[in-house]
């Protein structure tokens, strides 16, 4: 464009023509709702098939006479010992299908730790603790600065008081104190809500990944509430962000041999002590996204306590890659050359994480998805290994198995991540996102703050299906599937929305950014014309946002035409 162009005031124009190789947009909707009948069509096969059949079975039933009943009452009254077996071994099949059928596991209800404003930790203040702590380089104080800005993290979350206070406190009498107080808190509100006594527990499964100390976090709530003598406790360290969903499924396990209990679930991160004080940028990281919070959960195997259970746990899958070197060292807790302690993110993490959960979609995938995902997927692999055709791998559409999502809140770059390759919409990330900026990343217990968002929309209706997917240091990849028994009415109940749910979602940066590429999209594919009043940096990117879609519409993408630039 030359200096002529530039001194023109009038608006230019530029034009974006459809090549043949562009994305066909009314192509993709069309193919949508095919795809959605075929999934209507195999869902209801069974029914199909019914029709027929009964209506065979109808015409013979017709034909049958008195006599023919009479004559099968007579070969009965002649064979009563045969029928007798054949009676005594039906019931013998039904009692060994009753007994060995597992027990249904319910959760009646949940609580997510809400602190008092007093440890409200803004971006601001966390840069002037951080200054003033006098270990930090100005280059790296400006690396967590800049780590902030891009976490998506808000101006609300938690932080212990011994962090927060100047100069800081990080010792073992204030990391208890910090324990105690999400702890406590969180089963409190726990008991409140759901009326049982502390005598009725009977199981108790507490997690905390990095705060382990004598006597154990277990034995601090059963000697708080002092819970009866034969409970069957436990603690379970060092399993990262994904030990929430494996307490879940310990729990899930010991409530199959012991009918009649309940189990107390707590999931928690301690900050206190694991605030990293070296500069070292792996590990800087950590400081920048963690935060305080904990949740309690009570799970059920009694049959009269469906009735006021909100959800049914239906599947626990896990996945742990720790046989592979890569993935047990790509969250790893060491000293740095200056003998500070801090867990250090490796740069393949994302890489690792996308295994892991492939692998565990692969698990799930045949439990969950129906049965037209399936067959697409099969149709796919055999076009792919057998006929060598080069297509791409299909990928399976979850949101056809589950009506809400639940991913750890591990930082913006992942929820990113997972939106693109799970093919979710902004209203389904929505969860994630909002617990991060409101909450933070607080560790195994994000997942809780996110169904409590969901439910706090008035989202979960009877029978949903809600899965929550969680990533951790080892590597693992753990998921949980849970059926809602009821509807969901969150004003009833101590929610820590409720009392700010009317601004939520916010506008993230994040969202600005899909908003402002979603506007070019739809400009290029309706071929009509881009004003120049698009910021100058904007029309530079058409190619890249168009580059961006690629994978999305699997189809070959041809550049733009000269006259777009």
């Amino acid at each position: 464009m030359g200096n002529e162009d530039l001194k023109n005031p009038e608006p230019q124009k530029i034009s974006v023509e459809r090549g043949n190789n562009l994305p066909n947009f009314l192509l993709s909707v069309r193919l949508k709702y095919v795809k959605l009948g075929f999934y209507y069509l195999i869902s209801n096969a069974v029914y199909l098939l019914l029709v027929p059949l009964l209506g065979a079975v109808s015409v013979q039933l017709s034909t049958v006479t008195v006599e023919d009943l009479v004559l099968l009452r007579n070969q009965l009254k002649f064979n009563l010992v045969s029928v007798i077996l054949c009676s005594s071994f039906m019931v013998f099949l039904g009692t060994l299908h009753f007994m060995s059928r597992p027990r249904k596991v319910y959760l009646v209800d949940f609580a997510c730790y809400k602190p008092e404003p007093e440890f409200m930790c803004s971006k601001e203040v966390f840069m002037e603790r951080s200054k003033l702590a006098g270990t930090f380089t100005d280059e790296n104080l400006a690396f967590q600065k800049k780590i902030l800005e891009r976490s998506g993290l808000g101006q609300k979350t938690y932080f212990p008081e011994a962090l927060l206070r100047v100069p800081a406190n990080p010792c073992m009498a204030e990391a208890r104190k910090e324990a105690e107080m999400v702890m406590f808190g969180a089963i409190d509100d726990l008991l409140a809500k759901t009326g049982v006594k502390a005598k009725d527990i009977g199981i108790l499964v507490v997690n905390c990944s990095l705060f382990n100390p004598t006597p154990s976090l277990s034995a601090m709530i059963v000697n708080h509430y002092k819970l009866r003598g034969n409970i069957l406790s436990y603690n379970l360290g060092g399993m990262g962000c994904s030990a929430g969903l494996i307490s879940i499924d310990l729990a899930k396990q010991i409530l199959q041999v012991n009918p009649n209990s309940n189990a107390l679930v707590v999931t928690m991160e301690n900050i206190t002590l694991n605030w990293y004080w070296g500069n070292n940028r792996s590990m800087l990281v950590s400081n920048c996204i963690f935060r305080m919070g904990g949740a309690a959960i009570l799970l059920s195997n009694k049959s009269s306590d469906r009735r006021r259970a909100k959800y049914q746990l239906i599947h626990t899958v896990r996945t742990h890659k720790g046989a592979d070197d890569k993935s047990y060292g790509c969250v790893f807790q060491e000293e740095d050359n200056s003998k500070e302690i801090g867990v250090a993110l490796s740069k393949n993490l994302m890489a690792v994480a996308g295994e892991a959960l492939k692998i565990n979609n692969s698990t799930l995938g045949p439990l969950v998805l129906p049965m037209s995902e399936q067959l697409l997927f099969f149709l796919t692999l055999v076009a792919k290994k057998v006929f060598k055709m080069k297509i791409m791998p299909y990928i399976p559409d979850f949101k056809l198995a589950f009506e809400h999502f639940c991913i750890h809140a591990g930082g913006r770059a992942v929820l990113d991540e997972l939106e693109k390759n799970l093919e979710l919409t902004e209203w389904h990330i929505e969860p994630s996102r909002m617990t991060l900026y409101r909450f933070g990343n607080t560790s195994s217990s994000s997942l809780w703050y996110e169904l409590a968002y969901t439910e706090a929309k008035g989202r979960i209706k009877k029978g949903d299906k809600t899965w929550q997917i969680a990533f951790g240091s080892g590597f693992k990849c753990n998921s949980a599937v849970w059926k809602a028994l009821r509807i969901i009415n969150a004003a009833k109940e101590k929610n820590p929305w409720m009392d700010e749910i009317n601004d939520f979602p916010v506008e993230s940066h994040r969202n600005h950014r899909r908003s402002e590429k979603q506007k070019i999209i739809e400009s290029c594919s309706s071929n009509t014309l881009l004003p120049t009043s698009f910021p100058a940096n904007t029309i530079t990117r058409v190619q890249e946002v168009w580059s961006s879609e690629r994978k999305r519409f699997r189809v070959p993408l041809g550049s733009l035409t000269s006259s777009c630039w």
